[in-house]
C-alpha cells in the first residue's frame, strides 16, 4: 500500500516493486491528482481518498513515502500492529526520530526506514568482501560527491532549515555505519550556495572519528555546474591488504543515472571490476521492502533498517548539524 505518490515513488519505489513482483494493493496521497495519476499509470487497483480508509486495509505492508515532517502525523493515525516502511529521513530532527521510535513501541508498529543504499548491489558485494576479511585492517574510507543535483525536483525542500545531510548524505552516513560501525564523533561544516539562497546546506564536509588509524570522510558538492568531465560520485575503501572503489551512478545523471561500478584490488595486485546485477537506483529499493515483508512473515530474523537502528543514523545527522553550527576551532 503506497502512502504518498510523489516523484521518488514514481521514479523508484513502484518500478522496483513491479520488478520484484510485489502486488500493489492501493495508493493514497493528499493530492487527488497525484493518487489518481499513480493508479492510472501503474495499474494500482484501489485509490483511497483518506488516510484512515487506507489504514483500514488489512493484510498489507505500508510504504510511507512522505517528507520527514509528515511522518509523525501519519504514524499517529496508523492502526496498532501495522507494518510500515518509512521513507528517510526519520523526521527532521533527533527529537522527531525519538518520537517515531516511541510511537512504534506504543502502537506495536513493525517499522523500518528506507535506507536502501545498504541493499545496492555494489554495497552488498563490498560488505561481503569486508566479512571475508579481504581488506585486512581498515585504514581509509572516503566518499566524495561533486556534481549538479537538480534540487528543483523536490520543491518541498525550499526554505527548510536542514537539507543536504538530512535528505542526501544521510544515506552515506547510514551506509558507513553498516560498513564500519559507530563513530566516536563527527566534525562537519555545511554551507549554502549563492545561486540557491532559498536552499539550506547544499555542500558539506564531514569527518567521522574512528580513532587514530582509520580516516573517514564524506564530502559533497551538489553545485558543480561545469559538465561531466570532473564530476564524481564514489566511495573508496582501503585496508592494509586490499582496496575497493564504488561508483554510485544515479547521482551522475539523476534520475536516469549511470551504471554502478565496483572494483577491488588486493595488495600488490591489479584493480579488477566486479560484475554487478542491478544498481542502487532502482534495484536496491527492493531490499528494505523485501526484508520487511520477510520479517513480518517470519522468514527473516533481522529487520536490517529497523527504526531503533535508524535512530543512531539520525543521531549522527543531528551531530553533524550541531558541529556545523558551532564553527571551527579559532586560530590563535
Amino acid at each position: 500500500m503506497i502512502v504518498g505518490a510523489g516523484g521518488i515513488v514514481r521514479d523508484a519505489h513502484v518500478p522496483a516493486y513491479r520488478r520484484a513482483g510485489f502486488t500493489l494493493a492501493g495508493v493514497y496521497d493528499i493530492r487527488a491528482e497525484a493518487r489518481e495519476a499513480a493508479a492510472r499509470d501503474y495499474g494500482i487497483p484501489r485509490v483511497f481518498a483518506s488516510l484512515e480508509a487506507a489504514f483500514a486495509t488489512e493484510g498489507v505492508i505500508f510504504d510511507v513515502a512522505v517528507p520527514g515532517r509528515e511522518v509523525i502525523g501519519i504514524l499517529e493515525r496508523a492502526r496498532p500492529g501495522t507494518a510500515l516502511l518509512i521513507q528517510k529521513p526519520m523526521g527532521e530532527s533527533l527529537a522527531d526520530a525519538r518520537r517515531i521510535v516511541a510511537l512504534c513501541r506504543e502502537k506495536r508498529l513493525t517499522a523500518a526506514i528506507n535506507f536502501q543504499l545498504r541493499f545496492a548491489p555494489n554495497m552488498l558485494a563490498l560488505r561481503d568482501a569486508l566479512a571475508r576479511g579481504f581488506f585486512g585492517a581498515l585504514t581509509d574510507l572516503e566518499l566524495r560527491v561533486c556534481l549538479h543535483t537538480p534540487w528543483e525536483l523536490w520543491p518541498f525542500l525550499r526554505g527548510l532549515p536542514r537539507l543536504e545531510v538530512l535528505y542526501h548524505s544521510i544515506h552515506y552516513l547510514d551506509a558507513i555505519r553498516a560498513l564500519v560501525g559507530e563513530p566516536r564523533g563527527v566534525y562537519c561544516r555545511g554551507v549554502r550556495h549563492p545561486e540557491n539562497p532559498e536552499l539550506a546546506d547544499t555542500r558539506n564536509t564531514i569527518v567521522l572519528d574512528y580513532g587514530d588509524t582509520l580516516r573517514c570522510s564524506v564530502t559533497t558538492n551538489h553545485a558543480h555546474r561545469f559538465g561531466a568531465k570532473h564530476a564524481c560520485s564514489e566511495l573508496k575503501l582501503e585496508g592494509v591488504q586490499g582496496a575497493a572503489r564504488l561508483v554510485l551512478g544515479v547521482n551522475l545523471d539523476y534520475p536516469k543515472g549511470r551504471p554502478d561500478e565496483l572494483e577491488l584490488c588486493a595488495a600488490d595486485g591489479d584493480w579488477e571490476a566486479v560484475p554487478l546485477v542491478g544498481s542502487w537506483f532502482v534495484d536496491a529499493f527492493m531490499g528494505p521492502m523485501s526484508n520487511l515483508q520477510r520479517f513480518v512473515a517470519g522468514e527473516d530474523d533481522r529487520l536490517e533498517t529497523r527504526v531503533e537502528d535508524a535512530l543512531q543514523t539520525m543521531a549522527l545527522v543531528e551531530a553533524c548539524y550541531a558541529s556545523s553550527a558551532s564553527g571551527g576551532t579559532p586560530i590563535p
